[in-house]
């Protein structure tokens, strides 16, 4: 059976657009594998505290943590067991001001945390981190108010959504990373419905080219 940890970020409810589009996903993903568990965890209508010095000096601890530092990183503890429990992780994302929403960044800094999800060795050298986590999938699902942050796009210097994003997802122990977006949502003309209908429709082709049958997770 497939784990799905679904993150919505965006602070919108009815009129979001990344929480459609993720509805879309996991609704095709389901049609394939009825008994597929989903973690929902809704960090735009709940946003998780920003880290503290305290919380920071809980995560450093390490064996001397006290109980209240243990306390303090009950949140951070909860999300990444989420984490570790998922086959597939599908992020709905707006893009705010040509960045992931700082709820989303939140989620981040509580999840990307030395001995849980990566471990730090001076020994490594210059890059004395790595990840502790691996296997995942990740979808991101975008939406923007502009267009042309792809490859070569118009406003490709100023995406720090989808870079972001990928720089991060490391620690999430991802190994694939695939992305739908929908473009030009502030224009609302006939480019905003073609880059949604186009969003829609590669949605079933995503789900058939990562979806794995449960009997070959069984056979395996």
């Amino acid at each position: 059976m497939t784990t799905i940890l679904r993150i919505d970020a965006s602070a919108r409810k009815e009129r979001s657009v990344t929480r459609r589009l993720a509805d879309a996903f996991v609704a095709s993903w389901r049609d394939r594998s009825p008994d597929t568990q989903v973690i929902v965890r809704d960090v735009g209508r709940t946003p998780p505290p920003a880290v503290s010095e305290e919380w920071i000096a809980a995560a450093f601890a390490g064996e001397n943590r006290t109980p209240e530092q243990t306390a303090l990183l009950t949140l951070s503890d909860e999300l990444i067991e989420e984490v570790e429990t998922a086959d597939l992780i599908v992020m709905s994302v707006p893009m705010y001001n040509y960045g992931m929403p700082a709820a989303l960044k939140a989620w981040f800094d509580q999840v990307v945390r030395v001995d849980r999800t990566f471990s730090f060795d001076l020994s490594r050298g210059d890059q004395p981190l790595e990840p502790i986590l691996n296997g995942k999938t990740l979808v991101v699902l975008t939406s923007c108010g502009e267009f042309g942050f792809e490859a070569g796009g118009i406003n490709e210097h100023t995406s720090h959504l989808l870079p972001h994003i990928r720089t991060c997802a490391k620690y999430l122990g991802t190994e694939v990373l695939e992305h739908v977006g929908i473009e030009y949502q502030e224009f609302g003309d006939a480019r905003h419905e073609a880059s949604r209908t186009s969003a829609y429709s590669a949605i079933p082709d995503l789900v058939g080219r990562l979806h794995i049958p449960v009997d070959s997770i069984k056979a395996a």
